[in-house]
């Protein structure tokens, strides 16, 4: 069996965190470490506790959320950040994608979507609202290209150069926002065939996620608008 994944709540409104808590509770694969009302404790709790997942509210006072997911993605990089806001054009839930958030998922998302987007963050596959993709892809046409992490390979003239024809694919297939299943389908693969691609793709391209390479398609130029 394996071992359930660990959740510290983020949110300086104790209301909501039990909201989260109840539904994420009642999931067999998921556990509550601990929960936080601003970015400081947030930071700390992190360090104590050692979460999967840290779900991250990002207007707080104090130590907002863009600033404590930067802190904890840098001190503990194998800790997985979902944004949570109320807005899907959210400057601040922006800024913590840049900071090196995971996920973005708005808080009116319903109770299945919340939970697989938790054991999505956790598994390194990201995501992202279907309102709040667009909503990302289109501030990102307006950033500057420094304004955005980059990736090993970026300045070349070719950045996908060291992927092999069916990583190039995949490289497409993930920023157009597709899932492994749906990769599979379409390449007439298996879904661990899939699966050891968006690895070998993360590694040559130094990619944090999927989400990562979503934002580094869009940088290059490699993006579908559409």
């Amino acid at each position: 069996m394996t071992d359930p994944i660990r959740v510290l709540l983020v949110d300086d409104q104790s209301l909501i965190r039990i909201g989260f808590r109840l539904v994420l509770e009642a999931e067999p694969d998921i556990v509550i470490v601990g929960e936080a009302g601003d970015g400081a404790e947030a930071i700390a709790q992190t360090a104590t506790l050692h979460p999967d997942v840290v779900l991250m509210d990002v207007r707080m006072p104090g130590i907002d959320g863009i600033a404590a997911t930067e802190q904890i993605v840098r001190q503990h990089p194998q800790v997985r950040v979902l944004v949570l806001t109320t807005f899907d054009l959210d400057e601040y839930a922006f800024g913590a994608i840049r900071a090196g958030a995971s996920g973005f998922l708005l808080k009116d998302a319903q109770r299945q979507e919340l939970v697989a987007a938790v054991r999505a963050v956790h598994r390194g596959d990201g995501a992202l609202a279907p309102r709040a993709t667009r909503a990302l892809l289109d501030h990102l046409a307006t950033q500057p290209a420094d304004a955005v992490p980059g990736a090993a390979g970026a300045t070349a003239s070719d950045p996908l150069t060291d992927l092999t024809d069916r990583e190039r694919d995949v490289f497409r297939a993930i920023a157009q926002g597709l899932s492994n299943s749906e990769i599979a389908a379409g390449f007439f693969l298996s879904e661990s065939t899939v699966k050891t691609h968006v690895g070998r793709v993360l590694a040559k391209l130094g990619a944090r996620d999927r989400v990562h390479i979503v934002i580094l398609a869009y940088q290059w130029g490699l993006a579908d608008p559409a």
